[in-house]
């Protein structure tokens, strides 16, 4: 799988998250922090792996200007993820604040992949996509399995550095 497919593949894994996290209803406090630690979880690894080694892979003419503002928004994405590691699901503002992370994760899902991901293709080759997307792949599963929504709350400063 190439990086663009293993990436939108990955969106589409949080949004189905996000779905089941809204049809939870009233009284699933279990079932809401088990949904939003993955959402975290998979969110916290996605960014990393995007940061690590997506980006700086790609940050190259026309994509410096798209990745400063991926990252940044990463950044934002991570704030709402530290603010909802302190929290309980029976808290007054959880479901609002999982609303929106996951508006934030809406936008950054669209402007990545109607504008990043098809300058990505121009400058990669499918070669290049295919091996990246090895990689994306092994460092993912690797760190999902780490807990990676508790490096989070380290990550909030100010965004990843791109190079």
């Amino acid at each position: 799988m190439d990086a663009i497919e293993l990436l939108t593949q990955q969106h589409r894994e949080v949004e189905e998250l996000f779905e089941k996290f809204e049809k939870a209803g009233e009284g699933k406090e279990e079932l809401l922090r088990e949904l939003f630690v993955r959402i975290a979880d998979n969110l916290a690894a996605h960014a990393i792996i995007e940061e690590k080694l997506f980006y700086p892979n790609v940050y190259v003419g026309p994509t410096a200007d798209q990745l400063q503002e991926a990252v940044e928004e990463h950044l934002s994405v991570k704030r709402v993820i530290a603010d909802l590691l302190d929290m309980e699901p029976s808290d007054a503002q959880f479901k609002a604040k999982v609303k929106v992370l996951k508006d934030l994760v809406e936008h950054h899902v669209e402007e990545e992949e109607k504008e990043l991901f098809k300058s990505v293709k121009k400058l990669l080759t499918k070669e290049e996509l295919s091996v990246m997307g090895e990689q994306l792949e092994v460092m993912f599963s690797e760190l999902i399995q780490t807990e990676p929504r508790m490096q989070v709350p380290r990550e909030i400063d100010e965004a990843a550095p791109l190079t």
